[in-house]
């Protein structure tokens, strides 16, 4: 079901294991509603069934599967009101950290975020959709740690599963990237004039655009959602 990885030994199996099996489900190449075997799991990993098992417990904790005693662990389907709160939390978090990252930040910062930008136009030029939601993920984790501040970043990334599998599904036709570098770039300059008001009005934009899209795409892939 999902390709091979080599497992790092300096790195706990099951952390490895969940990282796997969220971007396949991030990515519905695991679609939901499909039962995933924990032995099936176990044996393409070639491990033991212990670090599946705790890798399912962590993917139940962030919302993308549900562990049904007697019967398995099924693949979520996409709960739009869980999508609607993560991203107010989000904003919430990342809109406080962004005022403080524009009085911050310092020419070093500023290249790490030039640096990533032109790594998403690169992703987005090769249509490798993957790597551009990793590129998207860097930038704002470049931003939590201007201000020096890792437990923001375990936070959001906590909150944004659900959120996660409406970007994946709405780059293509609703949210291109171009468009989402372009809302960064917008987010860029606010940092380089250290505007903390116009960074955050920036970031507002950037973040409830899922707000609009989710309506599109839960009509488009109804069978995949929840209210």
């Amino acid at each position: 079901m999902f390709k091979s990885i080599d497992l790092n030994i300096s790195e706990p199996v099951n952390q490895q294991i969940y990282r796997t099996l969220r971007k396949a489900i991030i990515t519905c190449y695991v679609l939901p509603g499909v039962l995933l075997s924990e032995k099936e799991i176990s044996s393409q990993f070639n491990v033991s069934r212990q670090p599946v098992r705790e890798a399912f417990i962590k993917l139940a904790e962030a919302g993308l599967v549900q562990i049904l005693p007697q019967r398995g662990t099924f693949v979520t389907k996409i709960s739009i009101k869980k999508v609607v709160d993560g991203q107010f939390i989000r904003e919430a978090v990342e809109c406080a950290i962004i005022k403080r990252a524009a009085i911050e930040i310092n020419q070093s910062d500023i290249l790490l975020l030039q640096k990533n930008l032109a790594e998403q136009k690169q992703a987005n030029e090769r249509e490798d959709i993957s790597y551009f939601l990793e590129k998207d993920d860097e930038f704002h984790q470049i931003l939590m740690n201007v201000i020096d501040c890792p437990m923001a970043w375990q936070t959001v990334e906590n909150i944004k599963a659900m959120m996660d599998r409406v970007r994946y599904l709405t780059l293509e036709d609703v949210s291109p990237p171009e468009d989402l570098v372009k809302q960064h770039e917008k987010i860029l300059i606010a940092l380089e004039n250290h505007d903390p008001e116009l960074a955050a009005q920036a970031l507002h934009e950037h973040l409830s655009a899922i707000l609009q899209t989710i309506t599109i795409v839960s009509q488009q892939k109804n069978e995949w959602f929840v209210n």
